[in-house]
């Protein structure tokens, strides 16, 4: 990764071919498919605005563009795109098209490729082997560390990760990325000026200097709940294959997955507890074909990628993410060793600990404090489970 990139010469050319390209993606009307139909007729952004009424009319009986296009793209009148060019003055701000040698070009095989891409980071993060990352937004505390973990490994073997920035498995996936060398982009549903979920900001900022955050979206699109399934797509294209770490049955990780399939990559999924409503998505995939993996490694195996050497990546700044602790528990006293063999890595109530431990209610309720104090184990909805 190149972090003194040579930006290209500023010119009036230059600018107006931007100009050209944000114009058209501005245009009532002009989705990915029927940009690409202009692109193809026509040539270049230059040659669509430059085309006359009749030659526009001319190719309707081969591509569907409604006389409100053609209209708008022969009118003086141009689409307001200020807000992109004045987002993009910023150094670490990019605006990326498809002629541009910095678009990946696994984007560029989907039929609704983005035209336009924008991204807040190091764009050069686009072109490196990349694996997606996805699961549910409500994960159980041994799913996060499951996704921190791999996310992890796969970085520190010189992965890129891919997710998609949701509360959940997604921040954990970008998280352990971080954590390790290759770093790992967000892909988000909306416009670059805003950060979606708010509590993300320190995270985005993160990934901001140690990846790429990208949209689709132009700057100041919002949040929108149809937008999410049209990103979804974009983070399984990017990437080698797709891991759904935990995810209910209705999971809009599912969706990624879906998509994944379409686009003929891999899925991988990892198994959980037949008692874990977020395990029966994974379970679910892993039925129909989705390769069960229990390590970080049975990834890299199946990708052909065990023997290769990570990419030399820059040296890395200390980033703000807490480490989630290791083997502490080495130290506790024996009871507190034997309360956790009693836990296991299955969620459980301080009733069931009583009747699995010789210990009194009070006595396991004094432990668990501790054992939460030290990061050990997490309470959720009255049940304790297992870090690590």
């Amino acid at each position: 990764m190149n972090k003194h990139r040579i930006e290209p010469a500023r010119n009036a050319e230059h600018d107006n071919t931007l100009q050209n390209w944000l114009y058209l993606r501005h245009t009532a009307g002009v989705g990915n498919q029927t940009f690409h139909a202009l692109l193809d007729a026509f040539g270049s952004v230059d040659g669509v605005f430059n085309a006359s009424h009749k030659q526009l009319s001319a190719i309707t009986s081969e591509i569907s563009i409604r006389s409100a296009i053609i209209s708008a793209l022969t009118s003086e009148q141009r689409p307001d795109i200020s807000a992109d060019l004045a987002w993009s003055q910023d150094s670490n701000h990019h605006i990326i098209t498809l002629s541009d040698e910095t678009y990946p070009a696994q984007l560029k095989e989907l039929a609704d490729a983005p035209p336009i891409l924008y991204v807040r980071g190091d764009p050069e993060y686009l072109l490196q082997p990349q694996l997606a990352m996805v699961g549910t937004r409500n994960p159980t505390a041994a799913g996060r560390n499951t996704a921190r973990e791999f996310a992890r490994h796969l970085s520190n073997a010189g992965i890129t990760i891919v997710s998609g920035l949701a509360s959940g498995i997604d921040g954990a996936s970008h998280e352990g990325a971080l954590q390790g060398l290759a770093g790992t982009i967000a892909v988000v549903a909306h416009g670059l000026d805003i950060v979606y979920p708010a509590q993300h900001q320190q995270l985005a900022q993160n990934i901001t200097e140690h990846g790429a955050v990208i949209s689709e979206m132009p700057i100041g699109t919002q949040p929108q709940p149809g937008l999410f399934p049209r990103r979804n797509r974009l983070i399984s294209a990017l990437a080698l294959g797709t891991l759904v770490v935990e995810a209910a049955q209705k999971s809009g990780s599912l969706i990624t997955a879906r998509c994944a399939l379409e686009q003929n990559k891999e899925i991988f999924a990892i198994p959980g507890s037949i008692h874990n409503p977020m395990a029966r998505g994974c379970h679910q995939l892993i039925r129909q074909g989705a390769k069960l993996v229990e390590t970080a490694n049975d990834i890299l195996e199946e990708l052909c990628l065990s023997g290769s050497q990570p990419p030399h990546y820059p040296q890395k700044s200390e980033i703000n993410i807490q480490e989630n602790p290791k083997d502490s528990h080495q130290a506790l006293d024996p009871d507190h060793q034997k309360l956790l063999k009693c836990l296991a890595y299955e969620p459980a109530s301080i009733d069931e600990l009583v009747l699995s431990s010789n210990f009194s209610a009070a006595e396991i309720a004094s432990m668990l404090l501790i054992l939460e104090l030290e990061g050990i184990v997490v309470s959720q909805d009255g049940r304790y489970t297992r870090v690590n």
